[in-house]
Order: structure tokens, then sequence, then C-alpha cells
């Protein structure tokens, strides 16, 4: 089967498996949108979604969060991981969205990756999942399962994140990406399946029979 082909198979599978796609983390506007995505570096969605609530409730809002001191937003995010970097990050990048942005976060991917501890993937999740723009951002997930599925050499997540765009009508970028996301979290686990077992895996490659070794990010 070419490329081509099992990018179309897995387009139509993973539109029937998920027909709805819920952003997984929690938040009202795109500040507490952009914070999340902030925290949800090597931390999982579930503990982003536990520990919000409790930051959100003191400062939901860059005017308010950058007058917290840095000691309790350390505190409330250190469930996350990362706790120094975060919070500093959290703290500065808001002072940036009062002082030049009048509290907004900023609609392009240049001003959102000039932010504090803001990189290309946090960029792509705020512009597609806040301002509903094309973007395909690459987590772990996506990362593993594009190698798995043969769509890309997996050297690095600028490469396939490249490769995908390719492949991929652009119209469905952003439902695609977090269908991928959840089918990597139910059915094609880090742990599990090594290109063998799910139902794309075998639909892909019907033949194959040593375990997928993937490079991580």
């Amino acid at each position: 089967m070419k490329k081509a082909d099992r990018a179309k198979l897995i387009l139509k599978l993973l539109n029937e498996i998920y027909p709805d796609t819920p952003v997984p983390l929690n938040h009202s506007n795109l500040f507490e949108l952009l914070v999340a995505v902030l925290l949800s570096a090597q931390c999982t969605d579930i503990r982003v979604n536990k520990v919000t609530p409790k930051l959100f409730g003191k400062a939901n809002n860059p005017y308010k969060m950058k007058k917290i001191p840095l000691d309790t937003i350390y505190n409330i995010v250190k469930p996350c991981g990362l706790a120094p970097k975060k919070s500093k990050a959290i703290k500065n990048l808001s002072s940036i969205l009062v002082k030049n942005f009048n509290g907004e976060v900023p609609e392009s991917f240049e001003e959102l990756e000039k932010l504090p501890g803001v990189g290309h993937k946090t960029a792509s999740v705020v512009m597609s999942q806040g301002f509903g723009h094309p973007a395909f951002p690459v987590d772990t997930h996506i990362h593993r399962l594009a190698q798995r599925w043969g769509l890309t050499n997996g050297k690095n997540v600028a490469q396939t994140e490249k490769d995908l765009k390719k492949l991929f009508p652009i119209k469905s970028w952003n439902k695609l990406h977090l269908q991928i996301i959840f089918y990597g979290r139910e059915f094609c686990k880090a742990r599990t399946c090594f290109g063998l077992t799910c139902k794309i895996c075998n639909l892909c490659y019907p033949s194959r029979k040593k375990a997928i070794k993937t490079r991580k990010p």
C-alpha cells in the first residue's frame, strides 16, 4: 500500500472512531488555553486539568497573573513537573501580554513563539484549538504513530509535522491531530502494539511480523 493510500485509510478510520474531538485541556479563554498547553509539556492532560482550576481561580487573565507572587504560581503548578521553568514562563509571559498586547493572546505563530516557554508545538495548539487556524501540533503520540504507520521516518518532530502536512488535506489538520492523539492513548500505546496489533497498524501493514522501534521526539 502506498503512503498516500495509507493516509486516506487512516483518515477514514479515525473519522469513524472519533467523529467528535473535544479539546483535552479545560479552559474558558485563550489565556487559560495558552497556560494550560504550556503546563502540559512532559505532563499528562489529566494532571494539568487537576492543577489549572486552582491556578485560574486566582488568575484567569494576564493582568491578574502577573501580580501573583512567583512562589505561589510555583507551588500550584509543581505537580505538572518542570515547575521552576514553567512558573517563571507563566509570570513573564503574562507581563509581556499586558505590556505589548493589551492583555490579549497574539494571533500569530511568530508572536506566540517569542513568548517565554512557548515553542512551536504550544503555538500550534493555540493557533489550532484557540483561533481555529490550520496547524498540526506534533506530540509524542503523533510522532510515534506516524512512524508505526509509515507516514514519516521520524527523524525529528519538525520532519514528522512536515510529512503529515503533505499527506493530509489542510482542512483535516485541526481535528486529525486530536484524533491521532486519542487513538494513540487508547489503541496504539507506547508500550503496546509496537506496530503489530492495533487495527490501523494491521490494516496498513498486514504482513508485518517485527515490532517497530520508533524514534523519540
